[in-house]
């Protein structure tokens, strides 16, 4: 892995494995969802997650309060900023000099938030020119992105050395890909002993099939959500031995029916709550030791 850190449209950019990458590609090429971009806005970390975590009443003030709209927005990011808290929180003891991973990596907001905690590089993998690009930015606006740098490539195949990387995380977006096939790819970059942390939306097996309300949101998202047993599964297969897997559903819920009150709303808030009421539909973090 070359230690210059070049921005998207410096470096080589590689054509989609699939046509249904290249789909992915145009998709979050072309989103600009103000959900996305007016939560980032509030302090410029622009995360492609969603949130966790009790609400602030008194931060969202009375529904009759005129800047109410505006508190909210605030108070939507500090739950998606506490969701990537919690992901780096399972990273275990990283080092200054180590290398972390985003695959999926959206605008970079975790990744600036992974490098203010641990002053170490973090690599990021998008098929998104445009998040590359946004991510690479916003981290040159911060004055590091000698340490933090977003490159448009295939989580499936990334262009980093075996055992380079001391910790990656998947935040809600390994449901764009086969996951033998991405943790195969984790286990190669991470180095013996390193940690991966996913957290994501997943199917619950208990359940019986995916829900209806699954199938929205896969619709809505041009994805294909797994079940949490594919995701042990593939773990195991790939030398990922899960230390954690914790239920962060009920945490969830709160963000989506605070969210389900505002302008921001896109349409599919309904899906989200209602599969994580009937339980079709979990929320789960899973951290694993490469071994």
């Amino acid at each position: 892995m070359t230690d210059d850190l070049t921005t998207a449209t410096d470096a080589a950019i590689p054509g989609p494995a699939t046509p249904y990458q290249g789909d992915i590609a145009r998709y979050w090429d072309h989103e600009a969802r103000p959900v996305n971009l007016r939560l980032g806005d509030v302090d410029g970390l622009y995360h492609h997650h969603y949130g966790i975590g009790e609400i602030d009443q008194a931060a969202i003030g009375d529904p009759a309060d005129s800047e109410r709209e505006k508190k909210v927005i605030a108070e939507l990011h500090r739950l998606e900023s506490a969701q990537a808290d919690v992901l780096l929180d399972h990273l275990g003891d990283i080092r200054p000099d180590s290398t972390l991973l985003d695959a999926g990596c959206g605008r970079g907001g975790s990744m600036v938030m992974a490098h203010q905690r641990f002053g170490c590089k973090v690599e990021g993998l998008t098929l998104s020119t445009q998040q590359a690009e946004f991510g690479n930015k916003r981290a040159a606006e911060l004055g590091i992105g000698e340490f933090v740098r977003s490159r448009v490539a295939n989580m499936l195949d990334m262009p980093l050395a075996n055992g380079s990387i001391a910790g990656s995380w998947n935040n809600e977006s390994s449901m764009y890909v086969d996951l033998h096939d991405l943790f195969a790819e984790h286990s190669r970059v991470l180095a013996v002993g390193g940690r991966y942390v996913t957290i994501t939306g997943c199917w619950n097996p208990k359940y019986g099939q995916p829900s209806k309300w699954v199938s929205q949101i896969n619709a809505h998202f041009e994805c294909n959500i797994h079940s949490r047993r594919e995701y042990l599964r593939a773990m195991a297969d790939n030398r990922l031995v899960p230390q954690a897997v914790i239920d962060l559903t009920p945490d969830t819920l709160p963000y989506w029916e605070l969210r389900n009150t505002t302008s921001l709303v896109t349409g599919i808030e309904e899906a989200f709550i209602e599969s994580y009421k009937d339980g079709s539909f979990q929320y789960v973090l899973i951290a694993a030791d490469r071994v």
